[in-house]
């Protein structure tokens, strides 16, 4: 069945080929507003399911997904240009955190009682997580399946209805997750689509939806907060990064130098959480930068990852490279001439001055600056350094937990690269210019709903404190009890 387009499009494309793949709606405030109502209805609906029922049309789904991954790995390959097999491997990641989210959500926001203290002994203390209701959930283009699933999941299994505006570059993996969901859940549009560009996604900001899921640059992410200021909504915002990579002296180079070049290469670069900034000890640094290079220089820009997605993010990338050459910093892989017309060659670059863009500013592109350090109280000093606070890593053998627990960031993968992604039972969320809240785990499925509290009188209490029939002889034995408990420091 072919769909008939009205009203203003806009297209997407191949990055490999600059071909066009599809044309979608550009769905105005009104439009929007109206998927925002249709989904207030279908919340109430999803949410008298219970985790049970819940659960039940989420794994159907998540069935849907397995069975048909090579169908939407073309879908994202097409439309971000990376090979099937990264395509693939964000799928897995995705479809781990669907079956957490659903499994163990009533475990997370179920009932669960709580200690009501000495002096309301009587009561029964209880705490809840209800759903919020509508959220509105803003996916970026980069990992167009994992990122926005990571907040749609976590949301769907609270009991919330979802609508989802994804980045404009990617739509077509957008419509493909939301028919699926259809199908797997026909009953009601828990799961909406809204497409656009970003004049869309601040209309859902703006619609009234319970809280809004922002992925995506910190200034554009700024931007959402002050829209959805104007109504007081509530948003959780995972923005950039320029993650580091610490390499103590005891640390296994190979694999301190394989994590280096994946963290910093895959996806060409464009990982919120990949390795951008590396320190090193100096009592390594000349073998550790050699090993770099050697697998770094063996990496196939055409075959083992895509084109820039972002066609002006090549200018970024070329602006952080002359940047750093023209401050003294030198490009042991790559450099000047690694900037094409659609891919970026690896680039390695020592050298670089600390205040350098290159370092100082997000690059989201396939290159990485190494700096010899001291050692790792310097190396930590440098790390946190930043604006941003998003992931990093370390390798070490007898500090790394250590090392790990004084980054200022919100995850820390120690002996391997980005492992902390891929734990669905643990948070993803930073600090500073990398935003704030936490998607995934328990903390995950927390900020899609809102904590009831409640409590019940079991019996009469023996000392009457609320109420006006409160005698002094009450006043005084409760002044006695608490001196007594709590007199003593």
């Amino acid at each position: 069945m072919t769909t008939v387009l009205t009203g203003e499009t806009f297209e997407s494309f191949d990055p490999a080929t600059g071909e066009v793949v599809g044309t979608y709606p550009v769905h105005t405030a009104e439009q929007v507003q109206a998927a925002v109502a249709k989904a207030r209805d279908a919340a109430a609906w999803w949410e008298s399911l219970g985790f049970a029922g819940r659960a039940e049309r989420l794994a159907a789904w998540r069935a849907a997904l397995a069975q048909r991954m090579p169908e939407l790995g073309a879908v994202i390959t097409e439309e971000t240009g990376k090979p099937a097999g990264d395509a693939q491997l964000e799928l897995v990641l995705a479809i781990e955190h669907l079956a957490w989210a659903a499994k163990h959500a009533r475990k997370v926001l179920g009932p669960q009682r709580r200690a009501p203290g000495l002096l309301l002994s009587n009561q029964a203390a209880t705490v809840e997580y209800q759903p919020l209701g509508v959220v509105g959930v803003i996916g970026p283009w980069n990992y167009p399946v994992y990122t926005p699933l990571g907040s749609v999941s976590y949301a769907l299994a609270a009991g919330n209805a979802v609508v989802f505006k994804p980045s404009e570059f990617t739509p077509g993996v957008g419509k493909w997750l939301v028919e699926s969901f259809a199908e797997a859940v026909p009953e009601h549009p828990v799961l909406q689509l809204v497409t656009g560009l970003g004049e869309t996604g601040a209309a859902l900001t703006k619609a009234g939806v319970d809280k809004i899921a922002f992925t995506g640059s910190a200034a554009t992410g700024k931007k959402v907060m002050a829209a959805a200021a104007e109504t007081l909504t509530p948003v959780v915002i995972e923005a950039g990064g320029k993650d580091p990579l610490l390499v103590d002296a005891d640390a296994d180079l190979d694999a301190a130098a394989d994590a280096t070049v994946w963290g910093a290469f895959s996806n060409a670069g464009q990982t919120c959480a990949g390795v951008e900034r590396v320190y090193v000890h100096e009592r390594v640094h000349d073998a550790f930068v050699a090993k770099v290079v050697a697998k770094a220089g063996a990496v196939d820009a055409g075959k083992q990852y895509g084109p820039m997605t972002m066609p002006a993010q090549l200018d970024v990338v070329r602006k952080h490279i002359d940047d750093a050459l023209a401050a003294g910093g030198r490009a042991l892989v790559g450099g000047r001439d690694a900037v094409g017309d659609r891919y970026v060659e690896p680039t390695v670059l020592v050298d670089v001055p600390e205040d350098c863009s290159a370092v100082r500013e997000e690059t989201f592109g396939p290159t990485v600056t190494i700096a010899k350090v001291a050692d790792m109280d310097e190396a930590v000093e440098k790390a946190n350094d930043s604006a941003y606070g998003l992931g990093s890593t370390v390798f070490s053998k007898a500090r790394g937990m250590e090392l790990a627990r004084r980054l200022r960031t919100g995850q820390t993968a120690i002996n391997a690269p980005l492992s902390f992604a891929g734990i669905a039972s643990l948070p993803f969320g930073g600090s500073g210019e990398s935003g704030f809240g936490r998607i995934h785990g328990p903390e995950g499925l927390r900020e899609f709903a809102r904590p009831k509290a409640i409590a019940r009188q079991r019996f009469t209490a023996p000392i009457a404190l609320t109420s006006f029939a409160r005698s002094k002889k009450t006043e005084a034995i409760v002044g006695k009890l608490i001196a007594k408990l709590h007199g003593k420091g």
